[in-house]
């Protein structure tokens, strides 16, 4: 036996030596900086190991001959190397990770800028195909849902009858969020009016939040923010056709058919949506929860593209509705002396949209977009009728030129907004004409891989009340590959006219008009800050993480009094309108799951009329959790929870909080998905708490709205991907 022990430690021996070690440094391929928790793995083995802090691994006993070195990192593009072992004992590869997930590679169109969507210095929050998806599944005939279940944001609903609701961002009135469509400003002042429950979600590509003041582009109003819908255009690589359809045990149903097509230099595409709601009352009290809707949404756009470098669009969007709420007595047109009441709003919307690209040589752009919308409201309700009509223009030219390192843009443009009163109720004629012009430049400037700089200025000019200047800057930073901030602030302005969410709780009866002697423009400064932290916990968990803080002061703030003959007027108060805050939110991935925990402080505080209150009908606390399932093209599941915490009426009474809880079910086929939704199924609504309807039956007065309304809704359906195009879907 012992002449064989020489030959088995020989044949160990040259074992050993036929193995070697791999050594590498990882770095991320714009800032060089060296990555930790990069997972490096001898593919078909179970060999592997991390980086260390300084972006060092060592794999040691790695069998002689080729293999592939795997190299995988949350947010960055996978690489796989071969390599032939063994290899010089002295040699330490060098290896650069590019920038991969899926966040990094959408490209937002509200900043007008070809950067992706990290690589921006203004905050931007983004809902990519399958969020939508998801939302439209929850809520195919409007928006809100989307907006509502976004952290910090808040849908508030300003009418126990039409069920209207405007957007709060950052707690501020609806009128300080600008909504775009397609970076066209369609949705302001009294064509705000039902907006958000007039923009269903089926023909979205993504939506685009910046919170904070944005004027530097897109002119007055943002001072809050902006929320930009940017639909879907037509593909080169195949027609796509899809149907949905979806009925709620609240007695609605919505149809929607969305279809586009790209031809050698045309293109067109069609969006059609049609939704009827039956009354809903799920209290029992005899009025309208939900109230009867017929609405009708046609949207045809035609596409031209004459060579590579230009495109020419040309679009229609209109919106016909009927809705119809109040005493079902009424609403089912069996009337009497003592059932007379109902608030039936009748609108018609009709916008044109026409853009203009064109790329110049010298890495130059221009653009030009032009747009008239047409808004047609009439609200009547016993003894009064508001009934008006807005016409509103906007023209806007810019032209860009980007450089390796820099990218300026410059522009002009002109807004125009004309409101006409039909049948006014009072001898006063609150009739107004807006015409304002403006100019701006935007530069944003990389200084080196880590920091950039993002700087615009805005002056615009209207004849009633007078110049703005408006700057604004953003920052970001990057510390390393983990970890980066965004540091911003900037000033907006607002032109100050009848349509405020305190004014549609009146339905703008007995509402003078503003006096443009006496009244000047709502201003505002603010600025926000927050960091954003990513990581490779353990294994395939990930952890993501961003703490946002905000800052905004209003000065001159639009407030509606009462006078003593019953009349109601506006005037600027003499204080000012304070929201400061911080937004947290956290996600996890592991696999098929992810977790989502968000939470929201908004003070919004009344600075005027020697007061210091928190704003009536703003929660302080909002928090949120929502667990994902998600099997992709098979299953999406998601449970959500979220929490309102106590708020104030207009006259300061302390109101309770409440929580909503949801389950979506939604199952993918090779061209069908079919999906069931339990909303709110806690039963959460304003109707187990209190009285909404305050009596008479025949003179009602009504409450003001600050729970839900409908409570616990099932709404099922399916989706039908007649033709399918071949795009990559974010989220």
């Amino acid at each position: 036996m012992r002449r064989f022990i020489p030959f088995i430690f020989l044949l160990f021996w040259s074992s050993v030596d036929a193995q070697d070690i791999f050594q590498a440094i990882v770095k991320d391929a714009d800032s060089k900086v060296p990555l930790t928790g990069v997972t490096v793995q001898v593919k078909g083995t179970g060999t592997g190991s991390s980086t260390d802090e300084n972006g060092l691994v060592t794999i040691r006993q790695i069998t002689e001959g080729k293999h592939l070195i795997v190299f995988s990192y949350v947010g960055y593009e996978t690489i796989e190397e071969v390599y032939d072992f063994p290899l010089d004992s002295q040699m330490v590869v060098e290896i650069f990770l590019e920038s991969g997930e899926e966040m990094e590679e959408v490209t937002v169109m509200a900043t007008r800028s070809s950067r992706t969507i990290e690589k921006i210095p203004t905050r931007i929050e983004f809902l990519g195909s399958e969020e939508l998806e998801e939302k439209a599944v929850m809520n195919s005939s409007n928006i809100a849902m989307l907006l509502r279940e976004s952290t910090g944001i808040q849908m508030q609903q300003t009418s126990a009858n039409s069920a209207n609701q405007s957007i709060r961002i950052q707690g501020l009135d609806g009128r300080y969020t600008q909504i775009l469509k397609d970076g066209f400003p369609l949705f302001g002042n009294f064509a705000g009016g039902l907006s958000i429950m007039q923009i269903p979600p089926l023909d979205l590509k993504q939506v685009e939040v910046i919170k904070g003041s944005s004027s530097t582009l897109y002119g007055g109003g943002a001072i809050a923010g902006l929320v930009n819908l940017v639909t879907k255009r037509p593909e080169a690589d195949a027609p796509e056709l899809s149907l949905m359809l979806n009925q709620t045990s609240a007695s609605g149903t919505t149809l929607n058919g969305f279809y586009a097509q790209k031809y050698d230099h045309i293109g067109l595409s069609m969006y059609v949506s049609g939704n009827r709601q039956e009354p809903y009352d799920p209290n029992g009290d005899g009025f309208s929860d939900i109230p009867k809707v017929r609405s009708i949404t046609l949207s045809p756009r035609l596409y031209w593209y004459p060579d590579e470098e230009t495109t020419l669009w040309m679009g229609v969007n209109t919106t016909l509705e009927d809705r119809t709420g109040g005493d079902l007595a009424v609403i089912a047109g069996t009337s009497d002396a003592e059932h007379v009441f109902s608030e039936q709003n009748i609108s018609k919307r009709i916008s044109t949209q026409l853009a203009f690209d064109k790329v110049l040589p010298r890495s130059g752009q221009l653009e030009f977009r032009n747009s008239v919308s047409y808004f047609d409201r009439k609200i009547i309700i016993p003894e009064y009728r508001f009934d008006g009509i807005q016409v509103a223009s906007f023209s806007e030219l810019t032209y860009q030129n980007s450089h390796e390192n820099s990218q300026w843009i410059f522009g002009g443009n002109l807004f125009t907004d004309r409101f006409r009163e039909s049948h006014p109720d009072t001898t006063e004629v609150r009739n107004y004409h807006h015409t304002t012009w403006g100019a701006f430049v935007q530069n944003t400037w990389d200084l080196n891989p880590t920091f950039a700089l993002e700087s615009g200025l805005r002056t615009d000019y209207n004849p009633d009340f007078g110049g703005f200047i408006l700057p604004r800057l953003s920052w970001l930073f990057k510390v390393n590959a983990h970890l980066s901030g965004r540091l911003g602030g900037g000033m907006g302005y607002k032109l100050p006219t009848l349509f405020t969410e305190q004014a549609e709780a009146l339905t703008f009866q007995d509402i003078m008009s503003i006096d443009r002697n006496t009244t000047e423009a709502e201003r505002s400064f603010g600025g926000n800050f927050d960091l954003h932290y990513q990581s490779l916990i353990a294994g395939r968990l990930t952890f993501s993480i961003n703490q946002f803080f905000f800052y905004t002061r209003i000065n001159e703030a639009l407030v509606l009094r009462e006078a003593g003959t019953g009349n109601y007027f506006f005037e600027n108060a003499d204080g000012t309108v304070d929201s400061r805050g911080f937004e947290t939110n956290m996600k996890f991935t592991c696999g098929d799951f992810k977790l989502f925990l968000q939470y929201a402080l908004i003070d919004v505080k009344l600075n005027y009329d020697n007061i210091n209150r928190q704003k009536p009908l703003t929660p302080r606390h909002n928090a949120g959790a929502v667990l994902v399932f998600e099997q992709h093209g098979k299953w999406r599941i998601g449970l959500e929870t979220y929490y309102t915490g106590p708020q104030f009426l207009s006259d300061y009474q302390r109101k309770r909080n409440y929580w909503i809880v949801g389950l979506m079910g939604l199952r993918k086929f090779d061209r069908f998905s079919l999906f069931l939704n339990f909303e709110n199924f806690t039963d959460s609504r304003q109707s187990r708490y209190e009285n909404i309807v305050i009596p008479p039956v025949n003179h009602p007065g009504f409450a003001e709205i600050w729970a839900p309304t409908d409570g616990f809704v099932v709404n099922g359906g399916l989706i039908w991907n007649v033709f399918t195009r071949g795009a990559n879907h974010h989220h």
